[in-house]
């Protein structure tokens, strides 16, 4: 499982999970991606159990990148501990995730093959993600670029009307 070798500070502070990722929403490797579509913490465990599922799916085929690392610590108490006397102690790793996040990337097979083994990498995360290509990401961009020209096609007249 992945971890940190060493880390500048033991514990953390739970921290905050609003907005969209600012990095990482890109396909950078592969043709094929698993993109998140909202907020949520995965464990190393999690990434290792979905990683495993899709690299058996494609039967060793392809090559499948990981886009994310777990480098929260993630603390518990003991059980029947009574309140107070500190923080617990570092129990596993994680990995916050904001909408919009790649999660896996994939190359070297269908896109059918792909899109099944990233769903089933998806049934082992705890937030739903969406599989993505090149193709769906190209599309995406285009809309973007022509919602920001009718913003911007509006205010240039609201601002000729005043």
């Amino acid at each position: 499982m992945m971890s940190p070798k060493r880390v500048k500070w033991r514990k953390v502070q739970k921290g905050k999970m609003r907005g969209k990722a600012l990095r990482g929403g890109t396909l950078h490797f592969g043709e094929f991606g698993l993109q998140s579509t909202e907020c949520g913490k995965i464990t190393a465990k999690q990434i290792e159990a979905a990683r495993v599922a899709m690299t058996r799916f494609v039967k060793r085929d392809g090559k499948i990148w990981i886009r994310i690392f777990p480098d929260k610590p993630i603390t518990k108490k003991a059980a029947e501990t009574r309140m107070g006397s500190g923080k617990g102690n570092v129990e596993e790793w994680a990995a916050v995730i904001k909408p919009g996040r790649i999660i896996f990337e994939m190359t070297g097979i269908t896109k059918e093959e792909a899109f099944r083994a990233l769903n089933l990498a998806n049934y082992k995360l705890p937030l739903t993600c969406k599989p993505i290509s090149r193709d769906t990401e190209k599309l995406r961009v285009q809309r973007e670029a022509i919602v920001r020209e009718a913003k911007k096609a509006k205010a240039a007249a609201k601002g000729a009307q005043s």
